[in-house]
Order: C-alpha cells, then structure tokens, then sequence
C-alpha cells in the first residue's frame, strides 16, 4: 500500500493556528458535541491527518470550521487539502426550493432529531446587500395562482401569531408550525402570479418568517439550521428590496454569535447590520448599538463597547412609542445589554446590578422564554459572585414557570444548574435547589 504524502496544505493551516497536537483534536471533538456527534481524537489522530491520512468525510467539515475558528477566516477544502464534498459539487438550489427542502425537514419533530443540531459556522459567507437585490426577478411563477395584498396581510398576521407562540411556550412548540407554513402555504405564494408591488411585499413578508424561524431554531440550539433560515432571509429581503428585514436578520445573526461566545463574528455582523440600516431613527440606532456594544465587549475591545454602549443609551433616551414584533429597543434591553457588556469585560458585580435593574423595567412585549434566560443569567452570576442564597432564590423562581416552556436554551440553563450547585451540596438550600431542578428535567 503507497504511503501517502504529507498533507502540506493542512500543515500549513495547522501551523497558523498556533495550535499543539492536543489542543487541535479538543477543538475537533468540541466541534464533535456542537454537532451532536461526540468525538475522541487525540494527537495520533492529528499527527496522521498531517501526514496524508485522510480524515473521515463527516469529519472534515469540523476540522475546516476548527481552523475557521481559529483563524477568522472561511477555510474551504481544498485550501486544506481535502477533496470537495458532494454537497459542495451540488449546483446550489433556488432560494424557494431551498426555503421548501429546509422547511420539510423541520416539520416533522422526530425528523429534526434524526438530522441533529447542525454545526454553527464562524466563517458563513453572507450574502452582500448588492448580491441579493433584486434576485428571483425571473423566477418562473404559476398561472394557475394569483396573489393580492390580502394574502400578503395573511402571512404578516400568521408571522406574529407564531412570533407570541415562540415567546410564551418556546422554539420547540412553534417551529414545526413555521415549517409547515412555510412550505404549504408562503413557498406557493412566493411562486404565485402578482403585482409587481404585491410580489415585493410577499418577499419581505417571507424574509421575516425565515428570521423568525431560524430564531426558533436557535432556541432549540439547531444553531446550522439557524444560520441557513437566516440566510435564506436575506436573499428573500434583497429580493425585495427591504433593507429593514435584511438589517433585521444581520443584527439576528450576530445576537446568535454573541451568544455563542464568538465575539469577532459578531462584532462582523453587528457592524454589517449598522452599515446598512435603512433608518437612523433613536430606536433603531440604539437596537443596532446595543449589539455591536456586546459584540465588542466578547471580542475584548473595550473602548468600542462603553461608545456603543453609551451611543445606545442616548438613542433609548431619545425613543418614544412601543416595540413591534420586530425589533425594538427598550431601557429593559439596554439594561440587559449593559449586563451583558459588563460581564463579558469581567465586572460580574455589575452585571448583577444590571440584570437586576432590567427586570423592574420589563413590559408586556417581553416574551416569558426571555424572562426565564434573564433570571438564569442573573442567578448564575450571583453564585459566580458568592451570593448562594439569592442565586437559588432567583433559580427557584425560574423553576416556578420552567414546566410550562418547551425552550432548548431554558433548558440548558435548568440542567446547569445541579452541575453549579454540586460544590454546594453541606448546604441545605442549595441542596433543595438541585434536587428541584434535577426532577423537573426528568418529568
């Protein structure tokens, strides 16, 4: 049998990283558990990979996006010395069909547990504003449908219905009702003979549904799944020419990334959401501020952080009426974001104060699911800073109306907590406090 020769492009990657043996294969089977497919490499395994051994084809893909992540840049196969995978050959599907074959797959729940969480990329190329307007202008339409503004008035109401179904009872109860909307009834429309001026108005109404689903997706922690709905968005907002929904999922996008820990990808699509916002109303500027100041605080730029951040406070002062569906900036979100900036700048004391300036400031447009994320956060970091007691009194709050949410992120926050509190078990509260949690999750 020939032995292989050395596999000079991915050494070459490796080498820039900065990276030991060990610490590559950790990122690789990190990479693994993201997807839902544990792995346990170690430096043997990586060691051969160097020298020409050719990795699994399931695995390739988590070593691209381990360099990806390291080197905050897209790596492609064959920058790596790989072969293309078959989905790379494939010519790319129409942003219906590829909206309709998403849509399939997540409309059956057992389905979606068989196809796993996907693989969250650092390195996703987003479409450009100039690369989406006007696209699907020669799209084959069906004479046999018709559709009027009326149909349009219908899947914006539809898209709100499930947006409050999403907040009151989480991603896992509504995104299946998405999906299924989304390819019974908006993928026929979208194909549907219109108006110049009801086509437009459908594409806009559908970007937004992508935005909302690909956030129910989010919430079950399908964060690959989330960034192709969000994609899919964009092109559908660029095809409509609606700067406001294409804005909207950019600034959605890097929320996922923050929340991920991924601060430099996130500071990249804070900054493209800002770049081309349609408006510079003080609710939009602070809505767009707020995130790049997160973002800035997890990719260590302090300085840009306390500037977006104070740039945010001045925009809420200046704000008057209420949230839409959409968007929105409150004093009870940049109470949030100001947490959020602290903590990641290390003030965990701070953040505390924050948190629990936000909750007094909260109104009927803040969803439940975000009320049970916020308290996690605010008791997680009241333990972080030595308040045991209140940090259970705040967790057994989020246990009182856990039952009623079907929220993949609730969830991980409520099978955190005995892990948090094992150090704490002479402690009888604390001991309370786990064993209330541990039941909850098993029922």
């Amino acid at each position: 049998m020939k032995t292989p020769e050395p596999n000079a492009c991915l050494d070459r990657l490796y080498r820039e990283t900065g990276l030991t043996l060990r610490q590559f294969a950790q990122d690789v089977n990190r990479l693994g558990t993201e997807r839902g497919t544990p792995l346990k490499y170690r430096e043997p395994s990586v060691y051969q990979w160097l020298q020409g051994h050719m990795p699994r084809e399931a695995v390739r893909p988590l070593i691209l996006e381990a360099l990806a992540r390291r080197l905050h840049r897209p790596v492609t196969s064959s920058e790596a010395g790989f072969p293309s995978s078959p989905d790379q050959l494939k010519q790319p599907a129409s942003t219906v069909q590829g909206l309709i074959h998403l849509g399939r797959e997540d409309m059956d729940p057992s389905r979606r547990a068989v196809l796993g969480t996907g693989l969250f990329s650092v390195a996703l190329t987003i479409p450009g504003w100039p690369d989406v307007v006007g696209r699907m202008k020669a799209i084959k339409t069906d004479p046999q449908r018709r559709i009027g503004q009326s149909e349009v008035q219908a899947v914006s109401a539809m898209t709100d219905r499930l947006s409050d179904l999403d907040g009151e009872f989480g991603g896992r109860y509504a995104r299946p009702m998405a999906a299924a909307f989304l390819v019974n009834t908006v993928a026929p429309y979208l194909k549907a003979s219109a108006s110049s001026e009801t086509r437009k108005s459908m594409m806009s109404a559908a970007s937004f549904l992508c935005y909302l689903t690909g956030w129910m997706a989010v919430d079950e922690g399908a964060h690959g799944r989330a960034q192709e709905y969000y994609v899919k968005g964009l092109e559908l907002a660029g095809a409509s020419g609606d700067r406001r929904a294409y804005c909207h999922i950019l600034r959605g996008m890097s929320v996922q990334a923050a929340n991920l820990g991924h601060g430099t990808p996130a500071v990249r699509l804070a900054n493209a959401a800002a770049e081309v916002s349609p408006e510079s109303s003080p609710r939009m500027r602070a809505f767009l501020a707020g995130q790049q100041a997160h973002s800035y605080a997890l990719a260590g730029e302090p300085t840009n952080a306390w500037n977006s951040l104070r740039e945010a406070e001045r925009a809420v002062n200046q704000a008057e009426g209420q949230l839409g569906t959409f968007g929105g900036f409150s004093s009870a979100t940049l109470a949030y974001c100001t947490a959020e900036v602290r903590h990641a700048l290390g003030d965990a004391k701070g953040s505390v104060k924050s948190l629990k300036e936000h909750f007094p400031l909260r109104d009927s447009t803040d969803t439940q699911r975000s009320k049970l994320l916020f308290s996690s956060l605010l008791a997680e970091r009241q333990l972080e800073i030595g308040h045991l007691e209140a940090a259970c009194a705040t967790w057994n709050t989020v246990l009182d109306d856990y039952p009623a949410l079907h929220s993949g992120r609730v969830d991980e926050k409520v099978a955190k907590i005995r892990t948090l509190l094992s150090p704490y078990r002479a402690n009888s509260i604390a001991r309370q406090t786990a064993e209330r949690s541990r039941e909850l999750l098993v029922k």
